[in-house]
């Protein structure tokens, strides 16, 4: 069976039009959403930042340090407090991304999970205050243990110490980063 060119061109151009209504479509949709999502982006890297430290009035600009990103944490009167940032670090199901508050005084003022692939139940549970908490007030470089939270350990969450490790190795990345900075960043 021989097909002639009109059998050939007639559903390629109804494909290329739609193809070409569709592409419209989306750019027009990304158009119309880019600037909100891109402000609900900002409001929600604001909200971790007052979460991980809340002593700040206000923020610096973002600059970047090796793999992270940090800030700047400022008082009413423009001093520095301290400084966040935000790193990732390979867990169990993914990359973790965290945003870590360090105080002038080189102490975990918080730490927030700003996104996880972990095992719902088990992995998951790194989002929630009681693993969070276990953080604040240490420095130095931490360790992660099964069973103790004092001085440098850091207490896993039980089932789950891949997770575990992840955020502990991105808060001592944050921590190697404040002391390299120290004196030096605003």
């Amino acid at each position: 069976m021989k097909l002639s060119p009109k059998e050939i061109l007639k559903p390629a151009a109804a494909l290329l039009i739609i193809c070409v209504v569709a592409t419209a479509l989306l750019a027009l949709t990304n158009g119309v959403t880019a600037a909100r999502i891109a402000e609900t982006e900002r409001e929600k890297a604001l909200a971790s930042r007052r979460t991980v430290m809340p002593d700040a009035a206000d923020f610096g600009e973002e600059q970047t340090y090796e793999s992270l990103t940090y800030c700047a944490a400022l008082d009413a009167d423009g001093s520095i407090v301290g400084r966040v940032y935000t790193v990732a670090a390979k867990g169990y199901g993914g990359t973790v991304g965290v945003m870590v508050g360090i105080g002038a005084d080189g102490k975990i003022t918080g730490i927030e999970i700003l996104s996880h692939s972990e095992t719902p139940g088990l992995g998951a549970n790194s989002t929630k205050p009681a693993f969070k908490n276990r953080f604040v007030g240490k420095s130095g470089t931490l360790t992660v243990s099964k069973t103790s939270n004092d001085g440098e350990n850091v207490q896993a969450i039980t089932a789950a110490t891949i997770t575990s490790k992840a955020v502990t190795s991105a808060v001592n990345a944050a921590l190697a980063a404040d002391r390299a900075l120290e004196g030096g960043a605003s």
